[in-house]
């Protein structure tokens, strides 16, 4: 099984024996979190289980956020919903919410997304959301680091 390459992206070059739907899973997992904290979680866990991270790609990335119907953005704001209303996968939350920042998504838009849950998820959910926001939103340099 080939691993994923810990480089600032992801090597699609040594994918060549993997299946269409692989690379193209592989490419949008790059364009979406590439360098980044999706990459990272990845990386963390490739070495314990790579039939997850093999799942991930073409299942999730290719088989789920590559359908048509939605844009990429869209369906970044519905998995950061997801994230806040579960209230514990953070690293997956901050990891969509730097993903929606590279598809052209403002700080305003991400933090509407967020509020949005107020009463739907509880102002626990959406406090500790938000926080986590803000540590995303200091990376990016829109906001002061505190």
């Amino acid at each position: 099984m080939t691993k994923v390459n810990q480089s600032e992206n992801f090597d699609l070059k040594k994918m060549d024996n993997r299946s269409d739907e692989y690379r193209k899973g592989l490419a949008l997992l790059n364009q979406l979190h590439g360098g980044q904290a999706g990459e990272q979680l990845v990386n963390n866990l490739k070495d314990v289980c790579p039939d997850f991270v093999d799942m991930t790609i073409v299942w999730a990335m290719q088989g789920i956020m590559a359908r048509p119907n939605l844009d990429l953005l869209t369906r970044e704001y519905v998995v950061i919903a997801s994230c806040v209303t579960l209230g514990h996968p953070v690293p997956q939350l901050k990891a969509h919410i730097d993903a929606a920042l590279k598809l052209g998504a403002t700080k305003e838009q991400i933090v509407e997304v967020i509020l949005q849950l107020l009463f739907y998820s509880g102002g626990a959910a959406v406090s500790n959301a938000l926080a986590h926001a803000k540590e995303v939103f200091q990376q990016h340099g829109l906001l002061k680091v505190s």
